[in-house]
């Protein structure tokens, strides 16, 4: 077994908690947004609220794999993402290689 793996499955209560920080920056963020109101660019702001949203949606996707066991496993090749770019980006179902073959 992978250092990145038993390291993700050893300290999961680490990546729980960089979650948690990503999850709370990013709502507020949203607030933010949202209290920006109606403004001149509408299209800007709701392309911004857009993309907090969809990080929400895989900061929570990130939470069930950690509860599943799956989390730091990367969903293109099933091998462990390393720990490095899940301590940058907690919530990424990709390793770096598989991102990029996706872009």
């Amino acid at each position: 077994m992978s250092l990145d793996v038993s390291r993700a499955e050893a300290h999961p209560h680490e990546a729980h908690g960089r979650l948690e920080h990503a999850r709370s920056s990013r709502l507020a963020q949203l607030r933010a947004l949202e209290e920006t109101g109606q403004t001149a660019d509408d299209h800007l702001l709701s392309t911004q609220k857009t993309a907090v949203e969809r990080v929400l949606k895989e900061i929570e996707e990130a939470f069930a794999r950690i509860e599943d066991g799956t989390y730091g496993i990367c969903l293109g090749c099933a091998k462990p993402v390393p720990a490095e770019r899940l301590e940058i980006l907690p919530y990424t179902r990709y390793c770096v290689a598989c991102r990029r073959r996706a872009a």
